[in-house]
């Protein structure tokens, strides 16, 4: 009889990625790790991205949530947040902050 320890997540690995598809939409909610939450990058075809919540206390990141309110609202049919910008302009910001 084992026991299995959760993983430490390094901070190049907390952003992970994967391709969205409405219909697993429920599946990937349980995929999401305690303290990261899901947000939706790109300008006609959106991309998943999981990051840890610790992005909150960032000024760049808040700026790009606010860009995203103002464009989306609330309502987010996807499951997550969806970002309005191209995910190069996402990986470089996320890439400059830290964890």
């Amino acid at each position: 009889m084992g026991f299995k320890l959760p993983g430490i997540v390094s901070p190049k690995r907390s952003l992970t990625r994967s391709s969205s598809n409405a219909n697993k939409t429920a599946s990937r909610t349980l995929d999401i790790p305690k303290g990261y939450f899901a947000v939706y990058v790109g300008e006609s075809q959106k991309k998943r991205f999981v990051i840890p919540i610790s992005y909150l206390n960032q000024p760049s990141f808040m700026d790009l949530l606010s860009q995203a309110e103002e464009e989306f609202g609330y309502h987010h049919p996807m499951g997550g947040i969806t970002i309005p910008c191209s995910e190069d302009t996402f990986l470089d910001l996320t890439s400059n902050l830290s964890v």
